[in-house]
């Protein structure tokens, strides 16, 4: 990757308002791009900062902005850029004390924190596209909540970014950033979250157990708080890599030959699988440490089967009297088994975590989860934690199940589904058209003629979730040991067609062809 390049256009590429792929543009995880492309350049987050300060107070946010940034190139040179706008706008605006990055859950807490004891509502923005290839940058957007913004926020936030960008950015307030920088105020976001751990994993268990752990920050923005954990809690715990660098020139390639940072591949994890003999457990964060990676002595745990360890040993450890378990309509079905078996409500809902955010707000839910390795969970008191993905908490609970279960978190994936059954599943991508990716969003159950699905009769055609209601953006078919989904991508020309199976693989299989077959008679 050319650096050098990459800075320049982020400063003097000039997105087109006219080209919709040059447009500010917000995803499951905010606005996404690289300014090698024009998608991602100084003016999309001068005019995305702009619209926040112009709008933040319609959504009850009055207080301080959290402003953090991870470790992606054009991470820092965003950051600046959102912070001159936002303190000429007479934001106060909350950095980090070192001027370092901070992963996405920090800040998460920082709202939360700070908003259960001050009436004037505080809101955050991150500077991160996670775990996307080192050429990429993002802006993301926590409103009061303190979690990922919900659609009616990131509409309105998009709609008068892209009327800046129209005009030319006539309407953008900003300062020098030496200005700016005299004007923000230092906060220990680390500080913070190492001193209120504590209330949500059983550290001193950890720690009396002596478990050997290894940690790889992927070069991301948790390495001082693994640091600091280990520091403040006495853990016995290794930072396998220390290294901080833009470029991310010592990951390995993914499965596709692109860096991407993503700690739920084995490809990505290769370092740290490599050295999974010296630990008793290791764990993996992306560079905003909203997603984690388990690895035992066995390997890379698939993210679904941790999630499930994780519900089970949550919900048998703690007293959450009523909390409901939530999962997206794509994660496992064994989470649903879980929760049946331990007597607990599934709380189901499209692609997003932002769908979890209020339920962990407001305590009915327990623990969110979904499949692509992101999840939080509640205090040991039944007060939220983070309401945004969080893996270092997640990784934490991993070595927590190991100090007290005597068992690392596969073998306790390994009793559930001999008890409730072992689970297949996989994912592939459908190439359709624009026009199909429109059609398969608003497919209605009554657009599904078939009776079954490899060999098993229908019992569910949703393209709602069955949790809150929402739009699943696609459909979801159900059987008694088996179901599909279907979704459109939101960058690419395909339909992403996930499958499981509790009949072995060989029936997975099946239902992936025949899942293939149905979305195709569904579109024609």
């Amino acid at each position: 990757m050319d650096l050098l390049k990459l800075l320049t256009l982020y400063y003097e590429e000039r997105p087109d308002p006219e080209d919709p792929l040059q447009r500010v543009a917000f995803g499951t995880s905010g606005h996404r791009g690289t300014s090698l492309k024009g998608t991602f350049t100084q003016a999309h987050v001068l005019a995305i900062a702009q619209a926040i300060a112009d709008l933040r107070g319609s959504w009850g946010a009055t207080g301080p902005l959290f402003l953090a940034k991870d470790t992606h190139a054009l991470s820092e040179p965003a950051w600046a850029t959102a912070l001159s706008v936002f303190a000429a706008n007479g934001l106060e605006v909350r950095v980090a004390a070192d001027g370092g990055p901070t992963p996405t859950p920090l800040v998460s807490l920082a709202i939360l924190e700070h908003n259960a004891q001050h009436p004037a509502k505080a809101d955050g923005v991150l500077l991160t596209p996670s775990h996307n290839p080192p050429e990429d940058g993002g802006f993301k957007y926590n409103p009061p909540t303190g979690g990922p913004a919900d659609t009616r926020i990131t509409k309105a936030i998009e709609e008068r970014a892209n009327a800046l960008l129209a005009e030319g950015l006539k309407g953008v307030k900003h300062l020098p950033l030496r200005e700016a920088l005299k004007r923000a105020k230092p906060f220990d976001y680390v500080g913070l979250y190492v001193g209120k751990i504590r209330e949500a994993v059983d550290l001193e268990a950890i720690r009396v157990s002596g478990l050997r752990l290894g940690v790889d920050p992927l070069g991301g923005a948790s390495l001082r708080v693994w640091e600091r954990l280990a520091e403040a809690y006495r853990l016995n715990l290794e930072v396998v890599n220390p290294t901080l660098d833009p470029a991310f020139r010592f990951m390995p390639p993914d499965h596709d030959g692109k860096i991407r940072m993503d700690c739920s591949s084995p490809y990505a994890m290769a370092g740290l699988l490599a050295l999974k003999e010296r630990y008793d457990l290791a764990i993996g964060n992306d560079p905003d440490a909203d997603r984690h990676g388990i690895v035992t002595k066995r390997g890379l745990m698939n993210p679904n089967h941790y999630l499930a360890a994780a519900v089970h040993h949550l919900y048998t450890t703690r007293t959450w009297p009523k909390a409901k378990v939530g999962k997206t309509a794509v994660t496992s079905a064994l989470l649903d088994r879980v929760a049946r078996a331990l007597g607990r409500e599934v709380y189901e809902t499209p692609v997003g975590f932002k769908y979890f955010v209020e339920g962990l707000l407001e305590g009915w839910l327990g623990f969110g989860g979904e499949e692509s390795a992101g999840a939080s969970f509640l205090r040991f008191d039944g007060r939220p934690f983070s309401t945004d993905k969080d893996g270092l908490l997640l990784g934490l609970l991993a070595a927590e199940m190991m100090a007290k279960r005597g068992q690392a978190p596969d073998e306790l994936y390994e009793e559930l589904a001999q008890t409730l059954g072992r689970p297949y599943y996989a994912r592939k991508d459908l190439p359709i058209s624009p026009e199909a990716k429109a059609k398969l969003a608003r497919l209605s159950p009554e657009d599904v003629e078939a009776k079954e699905l490899a060999g098993e009769p229908i019992l569910a055609i949703l393209t709602r979730a069955p949790g809150n209601g929402e739009p699943l953006g696609g459909l979801k078919v159900v059987t008694q040991s088996a179901w599909f989904a279907a979704r459109p991508s939101g960058t690419e020309d395909v339909a992403k067609v996930y499958a499981e199976s509790f009949k072995g693989e060989a029936h997975l299989q099946e239902v992936l062809e025949a899942a293939m077959a149905l979305v195709r008679r569904a579109l024609a």
